[in-house]
């Protein structure tokens, strides 16, 4: 006869029991290393400042820049001299991407800027401390805040026979050009005036007085910011660009409609 003795049961575990807990393990295990990580990472100083020093622009120039400049800013045949640019020159050739100097040309064209800001700044100052010259304006020079009839005036009488009456840019001899104004910031449009960059002229304080440049400053942003008035502008290159437009479309398409309605009669 058969045992009435109930089996027990046998111990076995899964085949995926063992694999299910190495996994856990390395989970939690995870977790709390990126935990305590993070809490650290907190807890611990932030360094003091991260920005370039003065000794790093030397470095960063002698490098880059002294080919053409010479070791210590006294120009080479490649090059001019740096002495008395100051430090709002460098910024502005550097951070429109003007230096380094992709090729010899009429002109060194505008591109996106091959170092970062806090190196070009750090190559300014060094610049400056060597041999100073023209720096940062007042805040308040370049706050747009300032007259906008005056400024326009101002820029119509001193800018415009380069740049166009619509800060449109321009085009001047042997190559060259004068930019388009459409999306310079305050600043390059000041180092721009006290610099005298390619072919333009300075405008120190004698020139244009601080109150002027502020006054010109706010007028081309105002141009930014507003767009034309008049609907389409025609690159606002005024009365060449508009009678070419009336003359090729305005025209042509009478001479169409013409030679259209001739033949139809006919």
């Amino acid at each position: 006869m058969p045992s009435k003795t109930p089996r027990q049961k046998t111990g076995r575990r899964s085949k995926w029991a063992a694999a299910a807990l190495i996994g856990i393990g390395l989970l939690v295990t995870g977790g709390i290393y990126a935990g305590a990580s993070a809490a650290m990472a907190a807890t611990e100083p932030t360094s003091a400042s991260t920005a370039l020093t003065v000794e790093d622009g030397k470095k960063l120039f002698q490098a880059n820049c002294a080919t053409c400049h010479g070791l210590n800013l006294e120009g080479t045949a490649d090059g001019p001299s740096l002495y008395g640019v100051g430090e709002l020159a460098v910024e502005f050739q550097m951070s429109t991407g003007r230096m380094p100097l992709q090729m010899q040309g009429p002109q060194a064209p505008q591109k996106p800027a091959q170092f970062t800001e806090d190196q070009i700044k750090a190559i300014a100052a060094w610049v400056q401390s060597v041999s100073p010259g023209p720096t940062y304006p007042d805040p308040e020079v370049i706050d747009g805040k300032g007259d906008v009839a005056n400024g326009a005036e101002l820029f119509r009488i001193n800018c415009a026979m380069c740049h166009n009456v619509a800060a449109a840019g321009g085009a001047l001899t042997e190559g060259k050009y004068a930019p388009a104004l459409t999306s310079t910031s305050p600043l390059h449009m000041y180092a721009a005036m006290v610099t005298g960059p390619q072919n333009m002229p300075v405008f120190n304080d004698m020139t244009l007085t601080p109150d002027e440049k502020r006054d010109i400053i706010s007028a081309l942003l105002y141009l930014q910011e507003n767009e034309s008035p008049g609907g389409w502008s025609l690159g606002s290159l005024g009365p060449v660009s508009e009678g070419l437009f009336i003359w090729i479309f305005g025209i042509g398409t009478l001479i169409g409609i013409t030679v259209w309605i001739t033949a139809k009669s006919n």
